[in-house]
């Protein structure tokens, strides 16, 4: 039996009311003596399923002070996980349809569906974008816990993943815990999944549910250069007939592991995405020609760059931004006259 929601509050009650005040810190602490009443206690109020979380081996994870006390909150957040992640593996189990260890997609998918009630700051999620959200939040599991894009993800790896942590996160009451910029920064947030729905539809100029490289182009406010979006298509997108025969277009999912590369560019999965687009021939390392041939276009939109700070800097290049299509259509009647 696995310790619910009210028998974790309980134990939280019992720890706080046998706990000791540390007086240099105002840290609540117990010692072992405390630690095995503290069990007893639970025993009796909640029952034998939490007797497993008070063996002296637990106690002796937990750092101590010099009067050989532990804080009760590590211990707790350490009951909880515990408790989380077993509870995680039984429904990802359930889930797992043909009974092989992983995750399809849709198992994916139906798994974070499920969890969105008991997320504090997921649970008022308009029900309109849960299927759009539970789309974006399987996909960065997918590009962590499936290298070798097989479609398929391992429970045992989900499990272990910082994935799962970042999405159990959101069980923090945003109004009080959680800031704006935190809530940014994890994938699994509404306003990081609006985020990114927002920016895929505004790139998505002839909405038709996929991006042309013309179209990616503009991601970024257009600073990526031409060679590395040429590159992306050429190893990460599939090839398809959208737009007519032999074109290739980038589908949402693409776009999601685009994203996340790009965000994640110290990772090793990041990592690799990016040195793929790097290694203009397949060889596995980088050539010197490699490098200036990228470095060129970088140093191209430098260059374009200096349109954008002449704009912020000098009035009349601010003049001549705004009046490009005068100024490009007098050039033009003049090459006409002459």
């Amino acid at each position: 039996m696995l310790l619910n929601a009210d028998d974790l509050d309980a134990m939280w009650v019992c720890l706080r009311e046998n706990c000791v005040i540390d007086d240099a810190t105002g840290a609540e602490k117990m010692n072992y003596e405390d630690f095995c009443h503290i069990a007893t206690v639970c025993t009796e109020q909640i029952g034998q399923k939490c007797k497993r979380f008070f063996s002296p081996s637990n106690f002796m994870k937990f750092e101590k002070d010099d009067s050989g006390r532990i804080a009760i909150l590590p211990f707790y957040l350490y009951v909880m996980r515990t408790v989380s992640l077993t509870q995680a593996r039984i429904d990802m189990s359930e889930l797992d349809e043909d009974s092989d260890g992983f995750l399809q997609p849709h198992e994916m998918e139906a798994y974070i569906r499920g969890l969105i009630p008991n997320l504090a700051q997921l649970r008022d999620m308009p029900t309109a974008f849960v299927q759009m959200f539970c789309r974006i939040a399987a996909r960065k599991f997918f590009f962590f816990c499936d290298p070798h894009k097989r479609g398929k993800a391992c429970i045992k790896k989900v499990l272990l993943s910082n994935c799962l942590q970042e999405l159990m996160e959101l069980h923090q009451e945003s109004e009080e815990e959680v800031t704006d910029v935190e809530q940014a920064e994890n994938w699994f947030s509404l306003t990081s999944a609006q985020r990114i729905c927002d920016m895929f539809l505004a790139l998505d100029k002839d909405t038709n549910s996929t991006l042309s490289k013309q179209e990616l182009k503009e991601y970024a406010d257009g600073t990526l250069t031409e060679i590395f979006i040429e590159r992306v298509f050429d190893e990460h997108v599939r090839r398809s007939k959208v737009g007519g025969g032999n074109s290739r277009e980038m589908d949402f999912e693409s776009f999601l592991d685009f994203v996340l590369a790009l965000e994640n560019k110290d990772t090793p999965e990041g990592l690799t995405y990016l040195f793929r687009c790097l290694d203009l021939n397949g060889r596995g390392f980088l050539t010197t020609a490699d490098i200036h041939t990228l470095f060129r276009d970088v140093h191209q939109k430098w260059i374009e760059g200096g349109t954008i700070a002449s704009m912020l800097v000098d009035v009349r290049g601010f003049w001549a931004h705004d009046n490009r299509e005068n100024l490009l259509q007098e050039e033009e009647e003049q090459v006409e006259e002459t």
